[in-house]
């Protein structure tokens, strides 16, 4: 009975996504099967921390949402690729149980969002060169985004934390603001030479930053 409910939450969240503008209605129904598989494989606590995601990219993808149009970053609506590359690993990581390898994976994802939508605001430097690139270069990095990605790993780690994903607030912490700064910095290492060169989309560079911060996490729990 009270999978059903949780199954129902997923759909009625899915609505709500789509519904909000966030993801186009194929975006949105894969997320509600990512949650439904999340839910299945290990329960509801474990599917508030990619809701957390979710719902943190979605309102710092809206932050100073002006300044972004005046400078030209005025996102497209996500699609069900944005939902793959961001969100194939954790649920992976959820069915085979491994919290370490699921916590890592989302904290990249988290950071590498909050460092982009937030790091726009100052001027960045390309990661390779130290050169001064436009905010939203591909491979950009800045103090502002790096410090604004460090608070995203931080409340993915103290959020598993409270419920329950992870049995260690200090492990927790560490796996996430570890992973998720290296998935950070690998997406834009990646950014600047392979996205930059045409060898790799957005979304592949998501997919392989969410891969490196899962097996980080993984990789910690096994050090520890």
């Amino acid at each position: 009975m009270i999978q059903l409910i949780f199954l129902i939450i997923c759909v009625i969240f899915g609505i709500i996504v789509y519904l909000s503008g966030a993801l186009d209605l194929l975006g949105s129904f894969f997320v509600t099967i990512i949650g439904i598989f999340i839910v299945l494989s290990r329960g509801f606590n474990w599917l508030a921390i990619l809701l957390l995601f979710l719902i943190l990219g979605s309102a710092f993808t809206r932050f100073k949402k002006d300044y972004k149009r005046r400078i030209g970053l005025v996102h497209e609506k996500r699609t069900i690729r944005n939902v793959i590359s961001n969100g194939i690993v954790p649920v992976i990581m959820a069915i085979f149980g491994n919290y370490a390898g699921f916590i890592g994976a989302i904290a990249t994802a988290t950071a590498d969002t909050m460092a982009s939508e937030i790091g726009v605001l100052s001027e960045p430097v390309l990661i390779t060169s130290k050169e001064h690139v436009k905010p939203g270069t591909d491979g950009g990095i800045s103090v502002l985004g790096t410090v604004a990605g460090l608070i995203g790993a931080l409340i993915i780690g103290v959020s598993a934390f409270i419920v329950n994903v992870s049995p260690d607030i200090t492990h927790s912490i560490c796996i996430a603001i570890i992973a998720g700064l290296v998935g950070c910095f690998a997406d834009s290492l990646l950014g600047a030479t392979l996205e930059r060169n045409g060898l790799f989309n957005n979304e592949h560079v998501n997919l392989a930053a969410t891969i490196i911060g899962a097996l980080v996490g993984i990789i910690i729990t096994i050090g520890a």
